[in-house]
């Protein structure tokens, strides 16, 4: 499915500086810190190169959609030189969904091993990461339970309760046993920082209604993390669209505490992104026509918002019914913001 639409408006803004010291007679110094807040953004022509465009499966001068697995598709962006701002993503968490396709991520049969391949990813996002970019991951963990496979007709928990999951094996006895909480995003975002990101915050995403785990002699999970890293000391972030606005008017930074129910699902995808939990990420640290890259697409909820925001947005996914449910909600956003235009 490819089309071509014309491109969204955009209105050039800038981040203001967080105190009158950047600044010299009205103008930013000329400082590593005020440099990241004019970074560079890809080229259009970059972005809309043919052959980037003929191996989407969906691509207009906005937004390009691939099927694939995505360490073949980040290094195929790679070759072609294209950088983007802010990645923004929910890789499969560790034994929870089986997406039914080859390849997948999160089904290996030792936590280390699942966690070696979110880092391989993300290293293979790092050279189309811009210097001034932000990644944000959100990741949750799971308890290893060594109850072989799931028996009960729990309607609530038959998306997560797939036949044997990995952690329903006996396990090692170490990391892999019986009622064990894994600790996976803080082993993945300390395993980050030894490969040399910089972890600037572990958000917690707290969910006011969450589904009741069905357990008796501890407390039910109610929170997620959302990881954000970056590669430099200086990157792009601008506070004023996202952050806590004070009578004075002065903009101090969002909280790293966000309230936000979870999605309902797009489509068949069962554990998609809400799209509130995007928001900060991508308004944040996406500078004016930058892109918005989401490695594990899914039905593509943070492609759809950086469409709307005005960025250029790049998804990829290894299931193609969620390829063709990204693609039409990006079509009709495309075809609305069109007439809009009229």
């Amino acid at each position: 499915m490819r089309m071509s639409v014309q491109a969204d408006a955009v209105t050039p803004t800038h981040p203001i500086p967080p105190s009158s010291s950047s600044l010299d007679g009205g103008t930013l110094k000329d400082t590593p810190a005020n440099r990241a807040l004019r970074p560079l953004t890809t080229p259009q022509e970059v972005f809309e190169a043919r052959h980037l465009q003929k191996a989407a499966v969906y691509a207009d001068s906005k937004t390009l959609l691939f099927h694939g697995e995505v360490r073949d598709v980040l290094r195929q962006l790679a070759d072609a030189g294209v950088e983007v701002d802010c990645i923004v993503t929910s890789p499969p968490f560790y034994g929870q969904r089986d997406y039914g396709v080859e390849r997948q991520i999160g089904l290996e049969s030792d936590p280390r091993d699942f966690i070696a391949a979110l880092l391989e990813t993300f290293e293979l996002c790092s050279p189309i990461l811009r210097s001034t970019g932000s990644l944000w991951v959100n990741l949750g963990d799971t308890y290893w339970s060594g109850k072989g496979a799931h028996k009960s007709n729990e309607i609530k928990q038959s998306a997560r309760r797939f036949g044997a999951r990995p952690q329903d094996y006996p396990g090692d006895g170490k990391w892999a046993r019986p009622k064990q909480l894994l600790l996976i995003p803080h082993r993945f975002a300390i395993a980050m920082q030894d490969a040399g990101w910089l972890v600037r915050n572990d958000n917690v995403w707290v969910k006011p209604n969450p589904i009741p785990d069905q357990v008796r002699d501890r407390c039910s999970m109610s929170h997620e993390y959302v990881f954000h890293f970056t590669k430099e000391r200086w990157y792009y972030f601008d506070r004023s669209p996202v952050g806590r606005k004070m009578p004075s008017g002065r903009v101090l930074p969002p909280l790293d505490t966000w309230v936000v129910p979870p999605s309902k699902g797009n489509g068949s995808h069962r554990a998609s992104f809400s799209e509130e939990l995007v928001r900060l990420p991508i308004l944040s640290t996406t500078p004016p026509d930058g892109i918005v890259l989401d490695p594990f697409n899914g039905s593509g909820t943070s492609t759809v918002l950086a469409r709307k925001s005005g960025f250029r947005g790049i998804g990829i996914d290894l299931n193609l019914d969620y390829c063709e449910q990204a693609a039409k909600a990006i079509s009709s956003l495309a075809n609305d913001l069109t007439g809009d235009e009229d």
